[in-house]
Protein backbone atom coordinates (compact mmCIF):
# COMPACT_ATOMS: atom_id res chain seq x y z
CA UNK A 1 0.00 0.00 0.00
CA UNK A 2 1.44 3.35 -1.14
CA UNK A 3 1.96 6.12 1.41
CA UNK A 4 0.85 9.63 0.74
CA UNK A 5 3.85 12.02 0.46
CA UNK A 6 4.06 14.80 2.98
CA UNK A 7 3.71 18.48 1.99
CA UNK A 8 7.44 19.12 2.55
CA UNK A 9 8.48 16.25 0.29
CA UNK A 10 6.02 17.34 -2.40
CA UNK A 11 7.35 20.88 -2.40
CA UNK A 12 10.94 19.67 -2.65
CA UNK A 13 10.05 17.50 -5.67
CA UNK A 14 8.45 20.46 -7.49
CA UNK A 15 11.47 22.69 -6.89
CA UNK A 16 13.76 19.96 -8.20
CA UNK A 17 11.74 19.60 -11.41
CA UNK A 18 11.67 23.32 -12.03
CA UNK A 19 15.43 23.61 -11.61
CA UNK A 20 16.03 20.66 -13.93
CA UNK A 21 13.52 21.63 -16.57
CA UNK A 22 13.34 25.41 -16.52
CA UNK A 23 11.63 25.63 -19.89
CA UNK A 24 8.91 23.26 -18.97
CA UNK A 25 5.60 24.78 -18.18
CA UNK A 26 4.17 23.34 -15.03
CA UNK A 27 0.86 24.15 -13.46
CA UNK A 28 1.35 24.19 -9.78
CA UNK A 29 -1.64 24.23 -7.39
CA UNK A 30 -0.73 26.96 -5.04
CA UNK A 31 -3.66 26.12 -2.67
CA UNK A 32 -1.65 23.28 -1.25
CA UNK A 33 1.06 25.70 -0.14
CA UNK A 34 -0.56 29.15 0.55
CA UNK A 35 -4.05 29.77 2.05
CA UNK A 36 -6.52 31.34 -0.34
CA UNK A 37 -8.33 34.69 0.07
CA UNK A 38 -11.09 35.07 2.63
CA UNK A 39 -14.42 34.12 1.20
CA UNK A 40 -17.68 36.12 1.24
CA UNK A 41 -19.85 36.10 4.36
CA UNK A 42 -22.42 33.39 4.30
CA UNK A 43 -26.15 33.75 4.89
CA UNK A 44 -27.35 34.20 8.48
CA UNK A 45 -28.56 31.00 9.95
CA UNK A 46 -31.92 30.36 11.54
CA UNK A 47 -32.54 31.42 15.17
CA UNK A 48 -31.57 28.70 17.56
CA UNK A 49 -33.64 27.23 20.38
CA UNK A 50 -33.94 28.95 23.73
CA UNK A 51 -31.00 28.20 26.00
CA UNK A 52 -31.08 26.76 29.52
CA UNK A 53 -32.19 29.11 32.32
CA UNK A 54 -29.12 30.86 33.70
CA UNK A 55 -28.09 31.23 37.34
CA UNK A 56 -30.12 33.77 39.36
CA UNK A 57 -28.40 37.10 39.80
CA UNK A 58 -27.77 38.87 43.11
CA UNK A 59 -30.81 40.40 44.91
CA UNK A 60 -31.68 43.96 44.01
CA UNK A 61 -31.72 46.91 46.37
CA UNK A 62 -34.75 47.21 48.69
CA UNK A 63 -37.53 49.37 47.32
CA UNK A 64 -39.08 52.40 48.99
CA UNK A 65 -41.50 51.83 51.88
CA UNK A 66 -45.12 51.60 50.83
CA UNK A 67 -47.95 53.75 52.14
CA UNK A 68 -49.40 52.96 55.56
CA UNK A 69 -52.36 50.60 55.47
CA UNK A 70 -55.87 51.35 56.67
CA UNK A 71 -56.47 50.88 60.42
CA UNK A 72 -57.93 47.45 61.05
CA UNK A 73 -61.02 46.53 63.04
CA UNK A 74 -60.88 46.18 66.81
CA UNK A 75 -59.72 42.71 67.84
CA UNK A 76 -61.38 40.30 70.25
CA UNK A 77 -61.28 40.87 73.99
CA UNK A 78 -57.88 39.85 75.28
CA UNK A 79 -57.18 37.81 78.38
CA UNK A 80 -56.92 39.94 81.50
CA UNK A 81 -53.56 39.66 83.22
CA UNK A 82 -53.34 38.68 86.89
CA UNK A 83 -52.93 41.30 89.60
CA UNK A 84 -49.34 42.06 90.45
CA UNK A 85 -47.65 40.90 93.65
CA UNK A 86 -47.27 43.18 96.60
CA UNK A 87 -44.00 45.11 96.47
CA UNK A 88 -41.27 44.84 99.05
CA UNK A 89 -41.15 47.21 102.00
CA UNK A 90 -38.77 50.11 101.52
CA UNK A 91 -35.77 50.88 103.68
CA UNK A 92 -36.48 52.73 106.95
CA UNK A 93 -35.81 56.44 106.90
CA UNK A 94 -33.24 58.22 109.04
CA UNK A 95 -34.20 59.15 112.57
CA UNK A 96 -35.07 62.76 113.17
CA UNK A 97 -33.51 64.93 115.85
CA UNK A 98 -34.58 64.42 119.45
CA UNK A 99 -37.35 66.71 120.62
CA UNK A 100 -37.18 69.07 123.53
CA UNK A 101 -37.82 67.73 126.97
CA UNK A 102 -41.45 68.13 127.97
CA UNK A 103 -42.80 69.83 131.04
CA UNK A 104 -43.58 67.76 134.13
CA UNK A 105 -47.01 66.19 133.96
CA UNK A 106 -49.83 66.99 136.34
CA UNK A 107 -51.70 64.58 138.54
CA UNK A 108 -54.31 62.60 136.60
CA UNK A 109 -57.86 63.84 137.10
CA UNK A 110 -59.59 60.60 136.02
CA UNK A 111 -63.08 61.84 136.69
CA UNK A 112 -62.54 64.81 134.40
CA UNK A 113 -61.27 62.60 131.54
CA UNK A 114 -64.17 60.22 131.93
CA UNK A 115 -66.53 63.15 131.53
CA UNK A 116 -64.70 64.08 128.29
CA UNK A 117 -64.45 60.59 126.80
CA UNK A 118 -68.09 59.79 127.38
CA UNK A 119 -69.41 62.33 124.82
CA UNK A 120 -66.58 61.32 122.46
CA UNK A 121 -67.75 57.72 122.53
CA UNK A 122 -71.27 58.87 121.72
CA UNK A 123 -69.98 61.02 118.85
CA UNK A 124 -67.88 58.13 117.52
CA UNK A 125 -70.93 55.88 117.53
CA UNK A 126 -72.89 58.47 115.55
CA UNK A 127 -70.05 58.69 113.03
CA UNK A 128 -70.10 54.91 112.61
CA UNK A 129 -73.83 55.03 111.96
CA UNK A 130 -73.30 57.87 109.46
CA UNK A 131 -70.64 55.89 107.58
CA UNK A 132 -72.92 52.87 107.50
CA UNK A 133 -75.74 55.08 106.17
CA UNK A 134 -73.49 56.45 103.40
CA UNK A 135 -72.29 52.99 102.39
CA UNK A 136 -75.63 51.18 102.41
CA UNK A 137 -78.16 53.92 101.61
CA UNK A 138 -76.53 56.74 99.67
CA UNK A 139 -73.98 54.65 97.75
CA UNK A 140 -76.06 51.49 97.78
CA UNK A 141 -73.04 49.28 98.47
CA UNK A 142 -73.06 45.62 99.36
CA UNK A 143 -70.18 44.15 101.31
CA UNK A 144 -68.67 40.95 102.62
CA UNK A 145 -65.79 40.51 105.04
CA UNK A 146 -63.26 41.04 102.24
CA UNK A 147 -64.92 43.12 99.51
CA UNK A 148 -67.34 45.89 98.55
CA UNK A 149 -69.74 45.53 95.61
CA UNK A 150 -71.02 48.59 93.76
CA UNK A 151 -73.78 48.61 91.11
CA UNK A 152 -72.86 51.05 88.31
CA UNK A 153 -76.02 52.32 86.62
CA UNK A 154 -74.33 53.33 83.37
CA UNK A 155 -75.13 51.17 80.36
CA UNK A 156 -71.90 50.02 78.70
CA UNK A 157 -70.69 47.16 76.53
CA UNK A 158 -68.64 44.45 78.23
CA UNK A 159 -65.20 45.79 77.33
CA UNK A 160 -66.15 49.30 78.53
CA UNK A 161 -67.48 47.85 81.79
CA UNK A 162 -64.15 46.08 82.38
CA UNK A 163 -62.23 49.32 81.85
CA UNK A 164 -64.65 51.36 83.99
CA UNK A 165 -64.20 49.07 87.00
CA UNK A 166 -60.42 49.20 86.55
CA UNK A 167 -60.48 53.01 86.52
CA UNK A 168 -62.48 52.98 89.76
CA UNK A 169 -59.78 50.86 91.40
CA UNK A 170 -61.65 47.55 91.27
CA UNK A 171 -62.61 44.78 88.87
CA UNK A 172 -65.83 43.51 87.28
CA UNK A 173 -67.65 41.51 89.98
CA UNK A 174 -66.81 37.80 90.15
CA UNK A 175 -69.40 35.65 91.99
CA UNK A 176 -67.08 32.74 92.76
CA UNK A 177 -69.25 31.26 95.52
CA UNK A 178 -72.93 30.56 95.92
CA UNK A 179 -73.15 33.04 98.82
CA UNK A 180 -71.64 35.96 96.86
CA UNK A 181 -73.78 35.07 93.84
CA UNK A 182 -76.92 35.29 96.01
CA UNK A 183 -75.82 38.65 97.50
CA UNK A 184 -75.35 40.11 94.00
CA UNK A 185 -78.67 38.67 92.79
CA UNK A 186 -80.51 40.33 95.70
CA UNK A 187 -78.59 43.55 94.98
CA UNK A 188 -79.89 43.50 91.39
CA UNK A 189 -83.44 42.69 92.45
CA UNK A 190 -83.58 45.48 95.10
CA UNK A 191 -82.35 47.97 92.48
CA UNK A 192 -85.33 47.09 90.28
CA UNK A 193 -83.18 45.48 87.57
CA UNK A 194 -83.39 42.10 85.86
CA UNK A 195 -79.80 41.58 84.65
CA UNK A 196 -76.27 43.04 84.75
CA UNK A 197 -72.82 42.20 83.42
CA UNK A 198 -70.54 40.16 85.71
CA UNK A 199 -66.85 39.34 85.36
CA UNK A 200 -67.26 36.02 83.54
CA UNK A 201 -66.24 35.59 79.89
CA UNK A 202 -65.04 33.03 77.36
CA UNK A 203 -61.34 32.21 77.55
CA UNK A 204 -59.81 33.74 74.36
CA UNK A 205 -57.04 31.11 74.36
CA UNK A 206 -59.54 28.32 73.66
CA UNK A 207 -60.74 29.78 70.31
CA UNK A 208 -64.42 29.94 71.18
CA UNK A 209 -64.77 26.58 72.94
CA UNK A 210 -66.79 26.02 76.12
CA UNK A 211 -63.98 27.13 78.46
CA UNK A 212 -64.83 30.22 80.55
CA UNK A 213 -62.92 32.25 83.11
CA UNK A 214 -63.38 35.12 85.59
CA UNK A 215 -62.21 38.67 84.87
CA UNK A 216 -59.06 38.11 86.97
CA UNK A 217 -58.09 35.30 84.52
CA UNK A 218 -58.84 32.52 87.03
CA UNK A 219 -60.77 29.53 85.59
CA UNK A 220 -64.32 28.57 86.56
CA UNK A 221 -63.71 25.72 88.98
CA UNK A 222 -65.80 26.14 92.13
CA UNK A 223 -69.17 27.69 91.23
CA UNK A 224 -71.02 27.59 87.91
CA UNK A 225 -74.38 29.40 87.80
CA UNK A 226 -75.59 28.50 84.30
CA UNK A 227 -79.29 27.94 83.80
CA UNK A 228 -80.38 24.49 82.72
CA UNK A 229 -81.54 25.86 79.37
CA UNK A 230 -78.31 27.81 78.73
CA UNK A 231 -75.38 25.47 78.09
CA UNK A 232 -71.75 26.53 78.24
CA UNK A 233 -71.37 25.67 74.54
CA UNK A 234 -73.16 28.88 73.52
CA UNK A 235 -71.44 31.05 70.92
CA UNK A 236 -71.85 34.19 73.05
CA UNK A 237 -68.61 35.16 74.81
CA UNK A 238 -69.90 37.24 77.76
CA UNK A 239 -72.14 36.48 80.75
CA UNK A 240 -74.93 38.35 82.54
CA UNK A 241 -76.31 37.69 86.03
CA UNK A 242 -80.10 37.60 86.43
CA UNK A 243 -81.91 38.75 89.58
CA UNK A 244 -82.84 35.09 90.07
CA UNK A 245 -79.15 34.25 90.61
CA UNK A 246 -78.62 32.36 87.35
CA UNK A 247 -76.10 33.10 84.60
CA UNK A 248 -77.01 33.59 80.94
CA UNK A 249 -74.74 33.93 77.90
CA UNK A 250 -74.97 37.23 76.05
CA UNK A 251 -73.26 39.11 73.24
CA UNK A 252 -70.38 41.32 74.41
CA UNK A 253 -71.59 44.34 72.41
CA UNK A 254 -74.87 44.57 74.34
CA UNK A 255 -75.10 47.65 76.59
CA UNK A 256 -76.24 47.10 80.19
CA UNK A 257 -75.47 48.00 83.80
CA UNK A 258 -72.72 46.15 85.67
CA UNK A 259 -71.32 45.49 89.17
CA UNK A 260 -67.76 46.30 90.25
CA UNK A 261 -66.01 44.75 93.25
CA UNK A 262 -63.34 46.37 95.42
CA UNK A 263 -61.02 44.84 98.03
CA UNK A 264 -61.40 46.33 101.47
CA UNK A 265 -58.58 48.48 102.79
CA UNK A 266 -56.59 47.47 105.88
CA UNK A 267 -58.41 50.01 108.00
CA UNK A 268 -61.70 48.33 108.78
CA UNK A 269 -64.72 50.25 107.62
CA UNK A 270 -62.82 52.41 105.11
CA UNK A 271 -64.74 53.36 101.94
CA UNK A 272 -62.98 53.03 98.59
CA UNK A 273 -62.57 56.62 97.32
CA UNK A 274 -63.04 55.80 93.62
CA UNK A 275 -66.65 54.57 93.92
CA UNK A 276 -68.18 57.93 93.07
CA UNK A 277 -65.75 58.94 90.32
Amino acid sequence: MATKPSNGLLAFSIILLVSRYPSASLEVCSNSLIPGAKGDQGHMGDEGEEGILGKAGPPGRPGNAGDAGIKGDMGDIGKMGPMGDKGEMGDPGTNGPDGQKGKPGSTCDCGRYRRLTGPLDITLGKLRDAVKFVKHVLLGLRETEERYYFLVKEAKIFQEALVNCRLRGGILAMPKTLNINQILAEYISQAGLTRVYIGVMADPDTNGSSSYMFSDSSPLQVFLGWTEEDSVSSNSSCVELLNSGTWVHTECNNSMFFICEFPKSRRRGGVTPMLLS
